[in-house]
């Protein structure tokens, strides 16, 4: 037998390190160009890699993950998680660079859906608040990459870090290994073609669809918030990051939330909540003429957004608990899809008529989720 509260911490563990992947390339991006002298095409080709690997991953885990269990699977992502972190320090050129990018992305996009799904298959109940729990994992590791760089940068080279916080996420694979992980759900037969009747269900459909929006709108906010403060309300760099890092605070501030006191809450009121304070967020950012208000519409929009995707996950696994993987591969493939295009919506935005036009955006996306988290509400006949 497997122990609950063992699995749930590896799990946790798991998404830390997704996390310290998802920011790391950003975080090492100007060492890597002087190292291998890159120019401005070549390293936005880098950067466009690693969210194809992401998506690999998050395409490939599920099936997997239902047919053969999750031991295996989270280990042999630490693996390759291992060698991107190890690839991105010492890779002599930008060729054999862009494999480990890859591989870092199918890595880390796998660790991050089979994480959920795993803590999801251990929740009889109240998935979503387990879930936000688990996601705030990820912010602790995501705001905590780039703060141990900034202190040990001044005493060792990107490329010794790095190495480092490979080695520990071998470590944690060879950790999975000595873990017992609930036993696979589809055991006899492979998930995928059973999982194929997924692109039918219309509530899944709508569920994906949510979290279409709702990646692409977390992604308009990390690209794009910097920028808007140092055009639109002339803050400096420096404190502009502070703006992003007070945008993933209120998300985690918001989740622990989701995850303790306000765990008996219903959905709809998490929902309607989390969709009132987006909404107050982004008028105090539209309206900021102090660095402080900026600070605090950022830090409520991060805490509105924080219960999309708990929420939205644990609809898709009370809905698919034998295929919970697979149904999550293709909810989570989805989502990255509006996160890489939604982005690409914002750019030509921002081109043509300004990037002004960010918090406009985010309005439109604001409305769009709430109509579609009323239909699925409706879809799933939700009364609570």
């Amino acid at each position: 037998m497997y122990k609950k509260r063992i699995v749930f911490w590896s799990a946790c563990a798991g998404m830390l390190l997704f996390g310290i992947c998802l920011i790391t390339l950003g975080s090492v991006a100007t060492h890597l160009r002087e190292k291998l002298q890159l120019d401005e095409i070549s390293a936005g080709t880098l950067f466009s890699i690693l969210p194809l690997g992401i998506l690999t991953g998050s395409l490939f885990f599920g099936p997997i993950a239902d047919k053969y269990g999750y031991k295996i699977l989270l280990s042999v992502c630490c693996v390759f998680m291992f060698a991107g972190f190890e690839g991105i320090a010492f890779a002599p050129s930008t060729s054999i660079l862009k494999i480990f990018i890859f591989l870092f992305g199918i890595g880390g996009g796998a660790i991050n859906g089979s994480t959920n799904s795993l803590v999801a298959d251990l929740s009889d109940k109240d998935k979503g608040a387990d879930l936000s729990l688990l996601g705030v994992s990820f912010g602790i590791g995501a705001l905590g990459m780039p703060l141990i760089s900034g202190i040990l940068d001044k005493f060792y080279g990107f490329e010794a870090i790095l190495s480092f916080v490979g080695f520990m996420t071998l470590g944690t694979g060879f950790i999975f290994l000595l873990i017992k992980f609930p036993p696979p759900k589809q055991a006899q037969g492979f998930p995928l073609t059973q999982g194929i009747k997924l692109i039918k269900d219309k509530v899944l459909l709508l569920i994906a669809l949510f979290l279409f929006f709702q990646s692409g709108f977390e992604g308009i906010i990390n690209n794009w918030t910097t920028t808007y403060l140092i055009s639109q309300h002339s803050i400096q760099q420096s404190y502009a990051l502070f703006g992003l890092s007070s945008f993933v605070a209120g998300m985690i501030i918001m989740r622990i939330l989701n995850g303790s006191v306000l765990r008996s809450v219903s959905v709809k009121k998490i929902l309607v909540s989390s969709f009132l304070m987006i909404l107050i967020g982004l008028t105090i950012l539209k309206a900021a003429n102090s660095f402080g208000l900026s600070l605090m519409g950022l830090g409520l929009l991060g805490a509105g957004l924080a219960s999309g995707f708990p929420v939205m996950l644990g609809f898709t696994a009370n809905r698919y608990p034998e295929i919970s993987g697979t149904a999550f591969s293709l909810v989570l493939s989805i989502a990255l899809l509006g996160n890489t295009l939604v982005n690409f919506g914002m750019g030509i935005v921002a081109q043509n008529f300004g990037n002004q036009h960010l918090i406009t955006f985010a309005f439109a996306e604001t409305v769009i989720m709430m109509a579609i988290s009323v239909l699925v509400l409706n879809s799933i006949k939700y009364r609570k």
